[in-house]
Formats: C-alpha cells, sequence, structure tokens
C-alpha cells in the first residue's frame, strides 16, 4: 500500500493579525503542505472573512480557535464553523461529555450540506509541564491526563485528539487506528523548542502515531517558507541516516 504524501501531514500554523501576509503565506505553500491552521490571533483579526479570504489560496483549513463553553454555545459555534467550509476544528476536551456530544452532533449536522469537519478534542496544552497542571488542581503524570481526556472524547463522538508528540504512542495504542491525532510541539532537527515543553522531530512524531503535524515558526519564521516546508517533509521522508545527515 502506498504511503501518504509526507507534505500531506503537515499543517501549518499561520499565527499572525495580518490578513494580507497569511494570504500571501498561503499561496505560498500550496503544493508544500497539507493546510494551515488558523486560531485566534487570526479570527479575532480577521474573523469569518478572513478564513474565507485564505480558504480561497487552495488550502484546507483547521479552525483551531479551542471552543469551550456550554454545550449549547459551543454547538452553534461548530455549526458556524463548519458553514465556513474549514476540514477540521478543535473544542477542550476539559469541557465535559455533554459539551463534546453537542460539538459532535453540530458537526453531524454541519455534514448534511457537504461541509462535516472533524472535531479534534485537545487535551493538555504542550506548554504545560506537571507543574503547571499541579497548579491548576490537576494531579498525576501528564500522560495520564492526556489519555484520560482523549478517552472521554472519543468515547462522546469526537472524531480525535490533539496531544503532543510525547503522549502519541500510548493514544495510538490504547484508541486505536481510526481516530485522529493532531501533534503540535514538533520541531525540525536543530530548531529551538520556543514556548513549546513536550516537543520532538516531525518523523519521531509520524513514527509515534500522529495523522498531522501542526508545525508554525519553522516555516513561517523562516526567509523561504516553501523551501522550508519542503526540508521538513524530506527529513520525514528521508532514510534515517540521510535525514541524520540533512
Amino acid at each position: 500500500m502506498a504511503q501518504p504524501d509526507p507534505a500531506k501531514r503537515i499543517l501549518c500554523a499561520i499565527d499572525t493579525p495580518d490578513l494580507e501576509a497569511a494570504a500571501t503565506l498561503a499561496r505560498t505553500l500550496k503544493g508544500a503542505v497539507g493546510g494551515v491552521k488558523l486560531g485566534k490571533e487570526f479570527f479575532t483579526a480577521n474573523g469569518p472573512a478572513g478564513v474565507r479570504r485564505i480558504a480561497g489560496a487552495g488550502l484546507p483549513i483547521f479552525l483551531d480557535l479551542k471552543f469551550h463553553d456550554i454545550p449549547n454555545t459551543v454547538a452553534g459555534a461548530v455549526r458556524a464553523a463548519g458553514a465556513l467550509g474549514c476540514f477540521m476544528l478543535t473544542i477542550h476536551a476539559s469541557g465535559g461529555a455533554a459539551m463534546i456530544r453537542a460539538a459532535a452532533k453540530a458537526a453531524e449536522e454541519a455534514g448534511r450540506n457537504g461541509k462535516r469537519p472533524l472535531v479534534v478534542a485537545v487535551t493538555v496544552l504542550t506548554s504545560l509541564s506537571e507543574a503547571d497542571l499541579a497548579s491548576v488542581g490537576q494531579s498525576g503524570p501528564v500522560e495520564a491526563q492526556v489519555l484520560r481526556l482523549a478517552r472521554l472524547a472519543k468515547d462522546n463522538g469526537a472524531d480525535g485528539a490533539v496531544a503532543s508528540p510525547r503522549e502519541a504512542t500510548a493514544l495510538r495504542a490504547a484508541l486505536g487506528p481510526d481516530f485522529t491525532l493532531v501533534v503540535p510541539g514538533v520541531r525540525p532537527t536543530g530548531v529551538a523548542a520556543g514556548d513549546q515543553i513536550r516537543v520532538t522531530t516531525p518523523a519521531d512524531a509520524l513514527s509515534s502515531g500522529a495523522d498531522y503535524l501542526v508545525i508554525g515558526r519553522p516555516i513561517t519564521g523562516a526567509p523561504d517558507p516553501r523551501a522550508a516546508a519542503r526540508a521538513i517533509t524530506y527529513q520525514i521522508a528521508a532514510p534515517p541516516r540521510a535525514a541524520a545527515k540533512a
């Protein structure tokens, strides 16, 4: 069986309020990545019209607004996101079972118009350590909390979860091959971790079971973003010895 194109596994995080810069970047990256992630910074500045503008570049949109509210409010937000045509969106698993079910049902309703988004649940942010979790009253290892929230998401109809690459192996083993794993906190070899704590390389993240890799600054901050994305694809696809020399 043919392996998926590694480029299609990369979702480039475009974190800027500058609509023109974002649109230019999206056009530049078409064919070099599988889609773009638009988050709170972009959406707060540009709203739904901005999302539509970026979608016009021809790349799938991952809308990462991390909905977390009462079930009815989250359901309405998911329906609105579905109307924008995004292929995937995020909710917070910590919103609870009823909220997750409401989001999943709203996504199904959106799908009747041929625009069903995948609903993936954020577990533990990749910027958080065990000490951070303890400070907000969550005890136990990070991995245990991630697995607990991912199980809750799956049991209540979510299509997948967002987790750091360090938890991907355990999640894939526990939740099976059909549960979508979206992994941020990915840094190519030789790139600084920045404010991410639980990180790994793109190749390691995929081998651990990730379906999609969210990569931002290593691409968007490069002098040539398209070349940077291609280099990451090469690191993923190259044999281990060749990747080590890259």
